[in-house]
């Protein structure tokens, strides 16, 4: 958005960022003397703090400059020249892309891969997991021998109570971000679960310092008040739901969705759509790079941006 802004001149709202429409509010100043030395490259007060907060030990949490680096990081040690992957579809691109980087060949099936990825609530569709069906889909791979990678980028505005992340598992590494639950994408941080040895190797090959100290210095303040993310989850449900029940009476069909976002399928290459919405101040995601080009993912915003989408779209699409 910040590119299109600068290139157009003009302002928008963009609906193809799903962020948190309804963040906590964290105290947080910028003091000056955290760019005058280097992180802690451990970060172990931020482990200690997100240990806590899930239940887990230091040694089994990862850190990153946003989730993305997780996954990149995750993949060149998982995934080594001769590696193979499996993903499910449509889901996010970037575990394609860090696995072909890695080397990994992508396979049709579970089991015949090194790893699969899985998106849990998944990104475009919003589609949510129960706690136990990735347990199920877990214990079979377990058998496979396939590595599971659960994102749960999302899980924080769909339902928490669903997450893996404290669960204390064998061939799992669970990815998490703060970016998309505090609103603060310019930051980039995430943060991840799994066995010590990984998250060693995973630190190893994690470039020094990915981690600023601002970003280190407000996800210590963010985990201090992050029960506060309870109210965010409840508001957004209210919104969600009558932004699908909107959407549908004015004719168009989203999936249904568990996440702060909508897949809206169209009956016509979502290209025209994209560009009409942004002669009205609106950026939306063209799914085309999912595998979708007759589709857009939509995010919940403000109910008054949310209205005004709807009526955008309605103006658009006759």
């Amino acid at each position: 958005m910040k590119a299109r802004r600068e290139e157009t001149g003009r302002d928008y709202i963009d609906f193809s960022a799903s962020i948190n429409p309804f963040p906590p509010k964290v105290p947080f100043k910028f003091d000056e003397h955290l760019i005058r030395d280097y992180p802690d490259d451990s970060y172990a007060k931020l482990k200690e703090i997100i240990a806590a907060r899930f239940h887990r030990d230091p040694e089994e949490v990862a850190v990153g400059n946003g989730s993305i680096e997780l996954i990149r990081v995750f993949s060149q040690v998982m995934l080594t020249q001769g590696g193979k992957f499996w993903i499910e579809e449509p889901t996010f691109g970037e575990y394609r892309l860090s696995a072909g980087i890695a080397g990994a060949r992508e396979v049709s099936t579970p089991k015949e891969a090194t790893v699969g990825f899985i998106c849990n609530p998944n990104n475009p569709t919003g589609a949510l997991m129960s706690q136990d069906a990735v347990a199920d889909i877990h214990a079979t791979w377990q058998v496979y021998k396939t590595f599971l990678f659960l994102d749960e980028a999302f899980i924080e505005l769909a339902d928490p109570s669903q997450s893996y992340a404290p669960d204390r598992c064998r061939g799992v590494f669970v990815s998490r971000s703060l970016t998309k639950s505090f609103a603060v994408p310019g930051l980039r941080f995430g943060y991840g679960f799994g066995e010590p040895s990984l998250v060693a190797n995973m630190e190893t090959v994690r470039p020094p310092w990915s981690v600023n100290a601002v970003a280190e210095a407000f996800a210590i303040e963010a985990f201090r008040h992050y029960d506060a993310l309870s109210d965010s989850t409840r508001a957004l449900a209210r919104e969600r739901t009558w932004f699908y029940e909107a959407l549908i009476k004015a004719g168009f069909s989203p999936r249904p969705s568990s996440a702060n976002y909508f897949l809206i399928d169209l009956e016509k290459p979502a290209g025209p759509v994209v560009a009409a919405l942004e002669q009205h101040g609106i950026l939306v995601r063209d799914c085309k790079s999912f595998g979708l080009p007759a589709a857009i993912r939509v995010a919940v915003r403000s109910h008054e941006e949310n209205i005004r989408f709807v009526e955008a779209l309605t103006a658009c699409w006759h």
